[in-house]
């Protein structure tokens, strides 16, 4: 966002329907304005004035696909502010418990917009730290990384072609730690996405990692063994 209107911002925040749908869009895809409204449990006409007050705070975009609305997060820079506007992981009382395993799911592991997020996504940040590959200001890949990194798979030279940052230091909304984002974040992402080292768990944003993923994560980063 170029320039942010925080008044605007914080009244789009402050209903618990909005912040919702920001949760559900937070997981880097388009929704239909029909499975959002499904998702957050709202009516069409209530979801429809909410994406309204988001759409003129900056904060998501909407374009025409046939007799649809499809909606996302505006851009990756907006999805990390929200990712630190979200303050400390929600306290609220749980009722079931689907509720429970699927706060657990989130902050085991997760996508931020289009990068990992959760206790995995720090527990790469961390594992590519200890080797060296980050710089000291933790924002730019090091020749050590560039080279580990692409010898785990990901294409690092396609992602410094880019023009979008290479590298963000994204705050974890529940671990209150850095995770990787960017453009070597997203690729991250992408790469565990192709080959199904993690999946995602319907159409919330929470990951499940797989026994493959397990050992690419353990062999390939050092990442510990999670749970």
């Amino acid at each position: 966002m170029a320039t942010v209107d925080l008044h605007r911002v914080g009244a789009a925040l402050a209903a618990p329907g909005r912040a919702r749908m920001i949760d559900v869009l937070l997981d880097g895809r388009e929704h239909t304005s029909g499975e959002l409204a499904s998702a957050i449990g709202l009516s069409t006409g209530t979801t429809s004035e909410h994406l309204g007050v988001l759409v003129a705070a900056g904060l998501v975009s909407v374009r025409r696909d046939g007799r649809h609305r499809r909606v996302r997060i505006a851009d990756a820079s907006v999805a990390s502010a929200l990712e630190v506007l979200s303050g400390e992981p929600p306290t609220a009382e749980v009722t079931s418990y689907r509720l429970s395993a699927e706060q657990r799911r989130v902050r085991a592991a997760r996508t931020c917009y289009d990068h990992l997020a959760g206790r995995l996504g720090v527990a790469v940040h961390d594992a590519v730290a200890a080797h060296g590959w980050l710089d000291e200001s933790g924002t730019a890949l090091t020749a050590d990384g560039r080279a580990g990194l692409t010898g785990w798979g990901v294409d690092v030279a396609d992602v410094e072609r880019q023009r979008r940052p290479t590298l963000l230091v994204c705050v974890d909304w529940t671990e209150r730690r850095p995770h990787l984002a960017g453009g070597v974040g997203a690729a991250v992402a992408d790469l565990c996405l192709e080959r199904a080292w993690v999946t995602r768990v319907g159409r919330t944003r929470a990951l499940r990692v797989t026994p493959e993923g397990r050992r690419a994560f353990v062999d390939g980063l050092g990442v510990p063994a999670l749970e």
